[in-house]
């Protein structure tokens, strides 16, 4: 899991449409900065605090780049990992080494007193989250390389 890229699709819903030959699938229409994009969720996607998706919802979804995608337009992908935000929130998603350094040096993480550090299923979690596959929320970062943020929340993917 540590050599995975995980890209995100960050935006406004605009659009939800649910697939009739199958109710476990849902596209989701996003609008960001470069335009629409549709993200699919199925079975497999981890949707945080199994929030009910809506249309005005800022949200960031993470699909594996490695994984194929169509050619088609608007850019479509399945998505991994799906989650609302704030508007003026950041997240990240990847896996972490043990100096909270992101697999591919996007991101580094100070943990604060402040920072809330759950389970995948909600639960405190009273370790160190080093090592693993962690969702990040986060609203600003230094200029340094790599960027260093304290995040508000971090999600362990156990």
């Amino acid at each position: 899991m540590e050599n995975t890229t995980f890209l995100p699709v960050a935006g406004v819903i605009q659009r939800i449409t649910f697939d009739a030959s199958n109710c476990c699938r849902l596209t989701v229409s996003i609008l960001t900065p470069e335009g629409i994009t549709n993200v699919v969720i199925t079975e497999d996607t981890y949707v945080i605090k199994e929030v009910r998706l809506r249309p005005g919802m800022f949200v960031t979804a993470f699909y594996d780049a490695s994984a194929p995608a169509p050619a088609i337009f608007p850019p479509q992908y399945n998505a991994v990992v799906i989650g609302q935000r704030r508007p003026n929130e950041q997240m990240a998603f990847g896996y972490f080494d043990f100096n909270f350094t992101a697999a591919d040096n996007s991101l580094q993480l100070n943990i604060g007193m402040s920072t809330e550090i759950v389970s995948s299923n909600g639960q405190p979690y009273d370790c160190p989250p080093s090592d693993k596959l962690l969702i990040v929320y986060y609203t600003s970062t230094t200029f340094s390389i790599p960027p260093q943020t304290t995040p508000r929340r971090i999600i362990v993917m156990c």
